[in-house]
């Protein structure tokens, strides 16, 4: 890592094909990190959180190291059972629908993909939420 809010190599590598392979989302750099956007609203944004200049982070993530978070959007009726699941899962402190996800050693990265698809389908046109082949219980 090179500055406040970069993210290592290896994570962006697992994000990036869930994340470009929904239709008609991009990539860019955030103002820390960087996010995945569906038109021009976020549903996938990662950084690394760092003690000493982001210490509302660090305690919502409930960590005093530097670690790398992933924020995302998630449905009404599942964001109090993630929450509620504890580590890794947290809430950043914004948005209604926006949960936090530690990304460390212990990362399910199929959940992951999953979290991160229903994050795009909360704010994706509906005619694009079509396109994708999800289970019926998804949809």
């Amino acid at each position: 890592m090179t500055g406040p809010g970069d993210v290592p190599p290896e994570i962006l590598d697992r994000l990036r094909p869930v994340c470009l392979g929904l239709p008609e989302t991009y990539e860019e750099a955030a103002w820390v990190g960087t996010r995945w956007r569906i038109r021009k609203r976020t549903f996938a944004h990662v950084y690394t959180v760092d003690p000493d200049h982001q210490a509302a982070y660090a305690r919502a993530a409930a960590t005093g190291q530097p670690v790398c978070v992933l924020t995302f959007r998630s449905p009404g009726d599942e964001i109090a059972g993630l929450i509620a699941s504890g580590h890794p899962f947290f809430k950043p402190g914004w948005g209604a629908d926006v949960v936090g996800m530690v990304l460390d050693d212990g990362v399910d990265w199929a959940e992951v993909a999953e979290l991160l698809t229903e994050s795009y389908c909360v704010l994706a046109p509906k005619k694009l939420v079509a396109l994708l082949d999800r289970p019926a219980a998804l949809g």
